[in-house]
């Protein structure tokens, strides 16, 4: 009689979120998800820079067009790999994010949050990278249409006196001579639109770092040097390489490279707090990890360990 009953409310459920999302409107967007794949593909793999800038407007117009669809938040557009989804934990929104490269010199972002709502119906906030203007892209909050552009790669929620801090980990490509890695801070203001940065980073200024007050933290590094930037949620941190200069000359960010240390981040109290050393333990002499040998010093086979 329990399975019975479980089966009737596991088909219940099924069927109430599936009433969601038509199955007119199902494969309507699966045939738009057909065409996006396609134009998406194109803007990344295509050799010839106007031909991917005009797929890069044919994904824009077949994009909108998509997320009208009446709750097409449920909708995931998975076979759209080149582009980034990236939803927050409690799923009030998605951004999707993409970049489009003119040559090695030249990148552009581009992007869309949308947002969950209660009848389905479309409320987006378009991304408007503008990091090729002005002098500082640190110093100041910003709307979707002021965007410091990036890929992002991963979204970690905190909160504050009753205030969600939604934390965006993003990459850019740059140019040709370095990458850079953003960590940057999404809220939501009073009318419910979305406000990049905020004054949330607290550290002592060097020469790596940008200035004090920054509402968003960059690390900018040798082209392919591959800094790691990321949040670690086993120790509830952001960890990042700490970098050096190969010639000494730190104000050349192309000169940056990995050290093998690691600085960090943790939330305490409403702000990300620097810790200049994420991992202080030294090895003693002879603790350096190595393979478990075959055979111990007679010669003698060892028998392997349980783990």
């Amino acid at each position: 009689m329990y399975k019975v009953f479980f089966a009737i409310c596991l088909l219940f459920s099924f069927s109430a979120g599936a009433q969601e999302i038509s199955r007119p409107d199902v494969k309507r967007l699966q045939g738009l998800e057909d065409s996006l794949k396609y134009f998406s593909n194109q803007m990344v793999l295509d050799s010839i820079p106007g031909k991917r800038f005009a797929a890069d407007s044919a994904f824009i117009k077949l994009f909108v067009k998509a997320l009208r669809t009446p709750h097409s938040f449920r909708y995931p557009f998975d076979s759209v790999i080149t582009i980034s989804k990236i939803y927050p934990s409690d799923s009030s929104f998605r951004i999707f994010t993409w970049e489009l490269e003119r040559d090695e010199s030249y990148y552009r972002q581009q992007g869309v949050i949308q947002m969950k709502t209660a009848d389905g119906s479309l409320k987006i906030f378009p991304l408007i990278d503008v990091s090729d203007y002005g002098a500082s892209l640190t110093d100041s909050a910003r709307n979707n249409s002021n965007w410091v552009g990036a890929i992002y790669y991963g979204i970690v929620t905190k909160e504050y006196k009753g205030k969600k801090y939604y934390t965006l980990f993003g990459l850019d490509d740059n140019d040709f001579t370095t990458t850079r890695k953003w960590i940057d801070i999404l809220t939501f203001d009073e009318s419910n639109r979305p406000v990049f940065g905020d004054r949330v980073f607290d550290y002592k200024e060097d020469s790596l770092k940008p200035a004090q007050p920054a509402y968003r933290f960059l690390l900018e590094f040798k082209k392919d040097a591959n800094a790691r930037m990321v949040y670690d949620p086993e120790m509830d941190m952001i960890i990042f390489d700490h970098l050096i200069s190969e010639s000494n000359e730190l104000w050349k960010k192309y000169t940056l490279i990995p050290d093998g240390d690691y600085e960090g981040f943790k939330w305490t109290n409403g702000k990300w707090v620097h810790i200049d050393k994420v991992f202080t333990a030294k090895l003693q002499d002879g603790q350096a990890p190595a393979p478990q040998p075959v055979y111990d010093d007679a010669g003698n086979p060892v028998k392997p360990k349980p783990w």
